[in-house]
């Protein structure tokens, strides 16, 4: 199957979602319903994953291009704040 920008996508029913937090099996005949946990296997793997969030543990390294030229070992981070490389 290819999605609506052209990427193939991949899924057998028969192979049980896993939790990305614990790797329980995910019960995914919630997915759509109120109060579903999908694709997580509980309230508190939710919980788990939304404070990683916060505590900004899923972060995308971004360089500043001025520092880049000039050496300086500065990074900015997700808010834009510099922080030293070490």
């Amino acid at each position: 199957m290819v999605d609506d920008v052209g990427i193939r996508c991949t899924y057998n029913a028969a192979v049980p979602f896993k939790c990305p937090i614990c790797k329980k099996p995910a019960d995914e005949s919630t997915i759509g319903k109120p109060k579903s946990v999908f694709p997580f296997c509980s309230d508190r793997c939710k919980l788990i994953d939304l404070g990683r969030w916060l505590d900004g543990a899923y972060q995308i390294p971004v360089k500043d291009a001025d520092a880049e030229e000039s050496g300086d070992e500065t990074t900015l981070d997700t808010w834009g704040e510099q922080r030293d490389r070490r």
